[in-house]
């Protein structure tokens, strides 16, 4: 049971840079992934919400960092990064994406971890590994959901979190890993530990 009230987050404002983001206080998990791999939908599953993050027909269309509080809980927020890879945009739109993603990974004090979506389908992506070197180069935990699990047969999405799991050993310090569904729900709970692990472990301002 999570100890934290996930299902009474709301939206707090989205900022198009680091400079623009709320005060860096009290502890936040972000999450990132490919346009198309589920991460709004994830972000809706963990909230039970079904419009918190947008999820939308045309990836690629967040281009925002946005926040999310738990309720009254300011303290404690849930964040949900660009979506890259399929997104209709010039190149340098994208590589300026890249630069604000990039320092906020490595330059925001209040990120306790990163949740990383990737469609259990197509895992590992080039956008993929650049996060987790990213995540690397600052010693930031990562938690990857292995989204979509019920395309697969239960057999064939064990296979792939085996593979994956394979992929990562020499990071197996810094990452885990799980399959996830949110369409099924199957997951959730297990994320809520791990979001609980790192928010209520970091120092929250008095009165939060």
């Amino acid at each position: 049971m999570s100890r934290l009230n996930y299902q009474a987050s709301r939206f707090l404002t989205s900022a198009p840079t680091l400079a623009k983001c709320p005060p860096d206080d009290g502890a936040e998990v972000a999450f990132a992934g490919r346009s198309n791999a589920g991460k709004s939908s994830a972000i809706n599953a963990l909230t039970r919400q079904k419009a918190l993050a947008r999820t939308s027909k045309t990836p690629g269309r967040t281009q925002l960092i946005n926040f999310f509080v738990l309720g009254e809980d300011t303290g404690h927020r849930l964040v949900d990064l660009p979506g890259y890879g399929y997104a209709k945009v010039p190149e340098q739109v994208k590589l300026e994406w890249q630069r604000h993603l990039s320092d906020y990974l490595r330059r925001r004090g209040s990120l306790r971890g990163l949740v990383l979506v990737m469609d259990v389908r197509h895992p590992l992506s080039e956008f993929d590994q650049t996060l987790l070197g990213w995540a690397d180069e600052a010693d930031m935990p990562v938690h990857i959901l292995l989204t979509k699990a019920d395309k697969l047969k239960s057999g064939a999405a064990k296979s792939a979190l085996q593979q994956v799991r394979s992929r990562l050993r020499e990071w197996e310090d810094l990452v885990s890993i799980q399959l996830f569904s949110a369409l099924k729900k199957q997951g959730v709970e297990e994320v809520h530990e791990r979001l609980d692990q790192w928010l209520l472990d970091a120092p929250v301002p008095a009165g939060d």
